[in-house]
């Protein structure tokens, strides 16, 4: 697993809001979002496209 560094980019897992699955990781840089991600995304294990919304990794 990368290790994140202190800065304008921050590593970010995707969050299925049906099954609530940790199923995609990104990057987003604070300085130009600054509310939570939800992103339209295809969930494997509910076989649908649903809602993501962004959490910390572990």
């Amino acid at each position: 697993m990368a290790k994140a560094k202190k800065g304008a980019v921050e590593l970010i897992a995707l969050q299925c809001s049906d099954c609530k699955r940790k199923n995609y990781t990104s990057q987003k840089n604070r300085r130009n979002v600054q509310g939570k991600l939800e992103l339209k995304k295809y969930c494997k294990w509910c076989k649908t496209s649903t809602v993501h919304k962004e959490t910390k990794i572990k």
